[in-house]
């Protein structure tokens, strides 16, 4: 069981001369009417979503936070997928079952299901202990939950996320979701800073959707975040990858699109993405990244007693062939290897961890 826990604002901690925080940053959990199919079980009017985690929850639970980009709401019935999204609380409860502590909610299908669907979706992961930013009820909401803090130990971090748009669908207030308003992210990170944090995390959605290279507007959010104080920037929407940049001597690293997770996807590119582990040290008061590299995943649908499935496989365990009978599945896998790490060959200091030797 993890001992870190997760804080909203200021509490006290101890100090310790050096202590140390691991991350685990999760790209785009999609729900797509397959995927709703493929978790329903008819005969007790049920759904598991457990699968889509089994082969990476040893992965997912070792860090001490592992964050993840949920793309749907839990609106409730009529569950959908494409392209106004309503899945079943128990793909939620399968994230924390699995090995995931935190959920950003700012996309843009925030707004797929209106208020109705922006108060749900907090209230399901309220019930399920779930911490969460991004999207809130009304302005009381949002004043308590804006900046997420992460704590271990004396080492506290804090957290903001903020979406492009929601699909020009606005949220009704009281409710609202976090845009990428640079007006308003001065005065989030200005506010974060009396909260005696010692690095600051923006996980933002952006980006132009199955573009491989950051577009000049992820660029200039970019800047802007890393001038104004901010450490670490996660991004994802664009459902494919794009590169990894650490500037050691700076302190600052960028991962521009983790991609999908999980997903229904299947076109080139869309059908994985990564994980990103980041390890943080502090040494005298001082914070720093001290490593930082990336697992490649990829999501695999097989067919077995009639019924498709999805899981996510990481892709070291390639050739996984006790998992993946199909022939033509197994070359899908192996495809996605190649071309992301292709992608990656732009990475400025940040690695594959163990990767696999692909063999024709």
């Amino acid at each position: 069981m993890k001992t870190v826990s997760i804080l909203f604002f200021l509490s006290s901690f101890m100090s310790l001369s050096q202590s140390s925080m691991s991350l685990l940053f999760i790209g785009d959990i999609m729900g797509h009417g397959g995927q709703i199919e493929a978790a329903h079980d008819p005969e007790n009017k049920s759904y598991n979503y457990d699968a889509v985690f089994t082969q990476l929850r040893e992965i997912i639970e070792k860090p001490d936070f592992a964050v993840a980009n949920l793309e749907v709401t839990l609106a409730g019935e009529p569950f959908s997928g494409y392209p106004q999204f309503s899945s079943p609380d128990a793909l939620a409860r399968a994230c924390k079952q699995n090995g995931i502590d935190v959920l950003v909610t700012a996309n843009n299908h925030t707004c797929d299901r209106g208020g109705k669907g922006i108060r749900r979706t907090i209230e399901v992961l309220d019930e399920l202990n779930i911490p969460h930013n991004g999207s809130y009820k009304n302005e009381k909401d949002r004043a308590l939950r804006n900046l997420m803090i992460l704590r271990k130990e004396n080492i506290r971090i804090g957290m903001l996320n903020y979406t492009y748009g929601t699909n020009g669908l606005k949220a009704p207030k009281p409710t609202s979701v976090n845009y990428i308003d640079t007006n308003q992210m001065l005065i989030d990170i200005q506010h974060s800073k009396n909260e005696s944090i010692d690095a600051l995390i923006a996980i933002v959605h952006w980006g132009i959707e199955y573009q491989t290279k950051p577009n000049t507007f992820q660029k200039k959010v970019t800047d802007f975040l890393f001038r104004n104080g901010v450490n670490i920037v996660i991004g994802g929407h664009p459902h494919v990858l794009q590169k990894v940049e650490w500037d050691k001597e700076k302190n600052q690293l960028v991962a521009y699109s983790l991609g999908n997770f999980v997903s229904n996807q299947a076109s080139v590119n869309t059908d994985g993405g990564m994980m990103l582990e980041i390890e943080l040290e502090k040494k005298n008061e001082i914070l720093k990244i001290k490593n930082a590299g990336y697992h490649l995943v990829w999501v695999n649908k097989p067919t077995r007693s009639n019924k498709k499935l999805f899981e996510v496989l990481p892709c070291s365990s390639y050739p996984a062939k006790e998992q993946i009978k199909n022939p033509a599945h197994l070359a899908k896998m192996k495809l996605f290897i190649r071309n992301a790490r292709k992608i990656m060959t732009k990475n400025k200091n940040v690695k594959e961890i163990n990767p696999a030797e692909l063999i024709d």
